[in-house]
């Protein structure tokens, strides 16, 4: 059974146009994955490809002018608003994209320390903060006194603290130098050793191959492929989807290829497949509908020509 079941979800907005005009602003559509016990899923994909939203879903903090649809399932049941509130914090916590998510009026032994009781916690705070490079002197100062770096330390530290059984990681290296980011991927291994699941959503394919156990690779708002680790290699040529070739050749450690084109907008999306406009394998039969999701070779891929 996963820890965590998607289901093609689906996320829209309902925002105002052109005076009291209302529509519907749909973001994320048929977005599926899943995440076995102890494993470490990465997602990647560019700017605007739904990775923060899918975060925020999970938790049940989106905006009160979100609509969802489809079906989030954790340890077998649906994740229903009050089992996210009851568990947000605890058995599944966040690693926030942005150091703003630190309450600048508030120490951050306190932050950390949440709000947990007893020298048992006190100590375990200090424990976890050493862990990151943090010193006992850091307890007592306000978020504007730390460093960038030290405040994404102060991140980590908050959100495994209970050691959750779902951590969703949001780009949490930015800014670390290359000694803090193996540090932290360091940890995140440990975690998993320890028994949890993580979810790390990051822009930096690198850092996903030097932890993770699958990768999904997210396009305009769904799920293209999901692959095992090992398949992102060479010239791509074990991938499923020819976006994630497209996307693995544009590194600059390949061959750096540029994918002509820009990714479609939520309110401008192709008919059929997503991806269709930009690819070179597309053919008519890619602009009528949108592909099902499925299984093919120990992966899963959206795309009606993958062998």
């Amino acid at each position: 059974m996963a820890l965590l079941e998607v289901t093609n979800l689906s996320i829209s907005f309902q925002q105002y146009a052109k005076g009291f005009r209302q529509k519907q602003l749909k973001v994320i559509h048929q977005l599926s994955l899943r995440i076995e016990e102890g494993e470490i899923l990465a997602v990647v994909g560019s700017s605007g490809s739904g990775k923060s939203l899918l975060a925020h879903a999970i938790l049940g903090i989106l905006p009160a002018n979100a609509s969802v649809e489809g079906d989030i399932l954790f340890e077998g049941e649906p994740l229903t608003e009050a089992r996210q509130l009851r568990m947000r914090g605890k058995q599944i916590s966040l690693i926030p994209q942005s150091v703003n998510f630190l309450d600048p009026l508030m120490k951050i032994g306190k932050q950390v320390r949440g709000t947990s009781r007893g020298e048992a916690v006190v100590s375990k705070v200090s424990e976890t903060l050493g862990k990151y490079q943090l010193g006992p002197e850091v307890e007592n100062l306000f978020p504007f006194q730390l460093s960038g770096g030290m405040a994404r330390r102060v991140l980590v530290s908050t959100a495994v603290l209970d050691q959750p059984k779902l951590i969703i990681a949001d780009e949490p290296t930015p800014g670390l130098d290359d000694s803090v980011v193996k540090a932290a991927l360091a940890s995140f291994e440990k975690l998993k050793e320890a028994g949890s699941s993580i979810l790390f959503i990051t822009h930096d394919i690198q850092s996903a191959l030097a932890i993770a156990d699958k990768i999904a690779v997210f396009y305009a708002g769904t799920t293209v492929e999901v692959a095992p680790v090992e398949d992102f290699s060479g010239s791509g040529e074990n991938l499923r989807h020819p976006y994630s070739k497209a996307l693995w050749r544009a590194l600059p450690q390949n061959e750096f290829l540029p994918i002509p084109g820009t990714q479609p907008q939520g309110d401008n999306l192709p008919i059929g497949c997503v991806f269709a406009p930009r690819c070179n394998e597309a053919t008519e039969e890619c602009t009528v509908e949108v592909p099902e999701v499925r299984n093919l070779r120990s992966g899963m891929v959206r795309c009606i020509h993958a062998t």
